[in-house]
This record gives C-alpha cells, sequence and structure tokens, in this order.
C-alpha cells in the first residue's frame, strides 16, 4: 500500500464515541474512536485509534477497572460521577496526560471533520531484510482542528444526537469530502536510554522535533454508508488486522488490545463477523479451515478437496501460506520475564508540557472544566488531585487549586503514592510543591498542539 506513489485503496472509517452508548450524544466530552480499515491487495488491514494521540492507562489488565470508573454506577445508574472517575485516577497519575487533553476544548471536537486521529500505540515497520523501525500514525485534518467549549456542546445536545454523523454526511452529500493526511513517525528500533520516556509507553507522545512527521498518504471520504446498522454498526475492527511489512511492538497496551479486540468482535457481531461485507476482504483472496457457527452465510475458499477442512494434508487440502522475509526480526533481546512498572514512568512532565503549549482559551477551558469536575469529589480525591496537578505544572496547580478554595501549602505534605517510583527530579519537584516554577518548553513541537479554532455554537 505504501509501495509507490498515488496508489489507492479503499477503505472504509468509523468515527463513535467511548464512554456512551450507541444512542448517545456525540457532542459529549469523550475520547472519539477513529478506526481505519484498509481493504489492501494483501488483505485487510485495521488502524485502530482515537483523536487524543495517548491513553490514560499503560497496563492492559487495568482495562476493565477504568472502563469501569467511567460507566454509570452499578447501583443508581447515574453516568459519569466525578467522584468515581478521579477516584481512579487519582491512583493513577499515568492519566494525567490524557485527562489534561479530554478535559481541554480537543475532548469536545466541533465535527468528526476537523479532529486529529492517532494509531496512539506503536507499531514496527519491517523490510524485506528484516529490518525495523517503531512507528506512530497520525491523522491530520485538511479541514483544520476545530473544537467547541463546554457550554457550545450543551447547546448542541439539546439539540441533536447525532450532530457529528448528520454534519459528516451533509458534507459527503454536496461533495465537500473530508480528506485527512496521513504522516508517520520513525524511531530506531532499539533500547532509546538516552530518552527520559518510554517510547512504548501509550501515555506518551513523540517530540516532533526529534521526531518529525512524514507524510505517506491521504484519506478522502467520499461515500457515506448505504445502511448505518450494516457498514457501521457492525464494522469489527481489531488491533491484530495486519498485513506483510507491518507488525506489532512491544508496547504493553497494543499486546492487551490485540489479545481481546477480536474476542470482543464475536462476542458483539457473532462468531462469522468475518463473512460480513464490511469486514470481508475486498482485494484479497482469503481461504481459510474456518466452518460452521452462527449466522454462516458462505465458506471460505478451499483446496481441491473441500472435505479436507484442516492441515497438514496430503488429499486436497489447503497449504498453509510461506512466511514472508525473515524468521528474525529486529534487535536481540536479552532479559527476565516480570511482572512490574515500565521503568521510565515520567508521569507529569509531558502533561504540565501539554498545558503550557496549549492556546490561552484552551487553558482557561481547561482549568473550567478540572474545577468543574472536582468540585464534585470528595476532599480527599481533590487533594491527590491537585498534588497531581501541581506536580504537572505549578500555574495549572494554582489555577485548579483557586477554584476550589485551595493552595500547593494544603496538599505538600502528601507521599508519592504507594505505587509510585518517583525519580530524583520528581522528588525534588513533589519537595518545592507549587515553587518549581514553568517548566521550559522552548523548541518543544508537540503532539496534538497544532492550533486548534475554537467554533461558536448560537
Amino acid at each position: 500500500m505504501f509501495q509507490e506513489k498515488g496508489k489507492q485503496t479503499e477503505l472504509a472509517v468509523r468515527f463513535s464515541t467511548v464512554a456512551g452508548g450507541r444512542d448517545s450524544s456525540e457532542a459529549t466530552r469523550d475520547p472519539r474512536g477513529f478506526a481505519v480499515k484498509f481493504y489492501t491487495e494483501d488483505g485487510n488491514w485495521d488502524l485502530v485509534g482515537n483523536n487524543l494521540a495517548v491513553f490514560f492507562i499503560r497496563d492492559a489488565i487495568k482495562f476493565p477497572d477504568f472502563i469501569h470508573s467511567q460507566k454509570p454506577d452499578p447501583v443508581t445508574f447515574e453516568r459519569q460521577v466525578a467522584n468515581r472517575v478521579f477516584d481512579f485516577a487519582s491512583q493513577t497519575p499515568e492519566s494525567m496526560h490524557m485527562f489534561n487533553i479530554v478535559l481541554s476544548p480537543r475532548g469536545i471536537p466541533a465535527s468528526y471533520r476537523t479532529q486529529q486521529g492517532f494509531g496512539v500505540n506503536t507499531y514496527k515497520w519491517v523490510n524485506a531484510q528484516g529490518d525495523t523501525k517503531l512507528v506512530k500514525y497520525h491523522w491530520l485534518p485538511k479541514q483544520g482542528v476545530k473544537s467547541w467549549t463546554e457550554e457550545d456542546a450543551g447547546v448542541m445536545q439539546g439539540r441533536e444526537l447525532g450532530c457529528h454523523t448528520r454534519d459528516l454526511y451533509e458534507a459527503i452529500d454536496r461533495g465537500d469530502y473530508p480528506e485527512y493526511e496521513l504522516h508517520v513517525q520513525l524511531m530506531d528500533d532499539h533500547d532509546h536510554p538516552e530518552l527520559d520516556w518510554d517510547p512504548l509507553d501509550d501515555t506518551k507522545v513523540w517530540p516532533e522535533n526529534d521526531f518529525p512527521l512524514h507524510k505517506v498518504g491521504k484519506m478522502v471520504l467520499n461515500r457515506k454508508p448505504e445502511n448505518f446498522f450494516a457498514e457501521s454498526e457492525q464494522i469489527a475492527f481489531g488491533t491484530g488486522v495486519l498485513v506483510d511489512g507491518l507488525d506489532f511492538s512491544d508496547d504493553k497496551m497494543l499486546v492487551g488490545r490485540t489479545f481481546s479486540y477480536s474476542d470482543t468482535q464475536r462476542h458483539r457481531v457473532g462468531p462469522n463477523y468475518l463473512q460480513i461485507p464490511v469486514n470481508q476482504a475486498k482485494n484479497a483472496r482469503v481461504a481459510t479451515n474456518q466452518r460452521d457457527g452462527a449466522m454462516t452465510y458462505q465458506v471460505d475458499q478451499t483446496g481441491t478437496n473441500p472435505s479436507v477442512n484442516y492441515e497438514p494434508s496430503i488429499t486436497g487440502g489447503l497449504v498453509e501460506a510461506t512466511t514472508p522475509g525473515q524468521d528474525e526480526l529486529g534487535p536481540e533481546i536479552t532479559g527476565r520475564l516480570t511482572r512490574k512498572r515500565i521503568s521510565q514512568t515520567n508521569d507529569y512532565q509531558q502533561a504540565g508540557e501539554r498545558y503550557l503549549l496549549s492556546d490561552q482559551w484552551e487553558k482557561d477551558e481547561l482549568v473550567s472544566n478540572w474545577v468543574g469536575n472536582l468540585s464534585q469529589c470528595d476532599k480527599p480525591i481533590q487533594e491527590r488531585m491537585l498534588w497531581h496537578l501541581f506536580m504537572c505544572e505549578d500555574e495549572l496547580g494554582q489555577r485548579v487549586g483557586e477554584g476550589l478554595g485551595m493552595s500547593a501549602d494544603d496538599v505538600r505534605n502528601l507521599e508519592p503514592l504507594a505505587t509510585q517510583t518517583l525519580s530524583e527530579a520528581e522528588l525534588q519537584r513533589a519537595a518545592n510543591l507549587g515553587k518549581n516554577g514553568s517548566r521550559d518548553v522552548t523548541g518543544l513541537v508537540m503532539t496534538h498542539c497544532v492550533p486548534n479554532e475554537h467554533v461558536a455554537v448560537n
């Protein structure tokens, strides 16, 4: 797909909200799913990400707990209770980067046409010689990035639930086809002790001044679904749906997602979800030994003897495809398998830099949303979250603290969480809480800090 200039590949895309159900408002504050299925001649490739570049957690085993904290109270069914959300967040400092984005205006895009998209996790590219590069994917909208405030979103929620889908469909109907450029960042595939963050950590981005973007393509949405349920509700994605040359990294969250996504689709859509037209490979021959199960309506291509649905066989069954390229890829790794946190957590630096590199209206909206949410929380949760915010950036902590009627002095004596292992620099920052001064962001080009236009809703 990336081998020749001008190559065109049919694709399908699904934009979605995350925490809400199917009929929830598209104007609510929520990460947006940004998933693309490429129908390549080598089979399907799914690039499954979101519009916010990072995620709340880095360990996939905590994913059910995180989702539970975002979902309705299991007793009262009250939706997204702030005390539940930030109870979890207060004990999960790696989430500070993501919360500083989702509580900013970028957490409510003005349109699907004006949001960025990201693969979020770190993948690999592999060439024919077995050489590998770490890679991150970015979608940049040609329409520019535009967002709403909390007040704008409240007005729109009172008018229409599916405002973003309607906007997308109307643009396609009038021939104003949304376009997104696909860019990649590349990094050598080995350990990087010179970095103070882990390149496989999905709560981090790669500074673009050190790892520049390379344009590799463009997506044009020139057709809308003929039937929403058949082509949008039933489309099924998975991070394990790859083609030759595209591979996984050791990103812990990516490994967990790859195990879970296909199982989720078998439960959500059915065991034969790959037979649904929108999920089929359109430009490649599919031959498997998969048979039967609920809702079977076709059989994949077989060998010369259709009675043989196993491999190997000498009586006319399918023959397993040869593995292309090298059987040894990437760097040689020596170590011991452990169940530990990564050594370079650095949970606060990029969260603070994100705030400093935001436009002033984004900073003001972020502070307002932090205050509005934390005002609904119990005092101990407020105190721990304010401590985290001061660890991110003094100005952010001071402004949120003023809104809560608190200061650094009220939380200065809090000890780091028992689950945290702070670096020397972080320990020094905690000792000087609220008196560290502004972080130096001179020359820093940070993912997601492209200009963001405020679109007011009247």
